[in-house]
């Protein structure tokens, strides 16, 4: 079994682009990756990372067009 990958909300921000404050920010309002507290320490899975990203993907024209799914 692979072991899990946990990265910082600072190694979150650099693969996402996404601000460190608005990392806090949507943990704040209950929005945005998993995430697991232990004290101060904050770590996301890359796994959850990337499937969040992925789940939120917006697929153009173009792509279903390569696809070839009509329009």
């Amino acid at each position: 079994m692979a072991e899990k990958k946990w990265i910082s909300e600072k190694e979150v921000e650099a693969m996402t682009g996404r601000k460190l404050q608005t990392l806090r920010n949507d943990r704040f309002h209950g929005r945005g990756f998993p995430y697991v507290k232990n004290g101060k320490s904050v770590r996301y899975l890359v796994d959850d990372v990337v499937a969040f990203m992925e789940a939120r993907r917006i697929s153009t024209s173009d792509d279903l067009q390569k696809q070839n799914v009509p329009l």
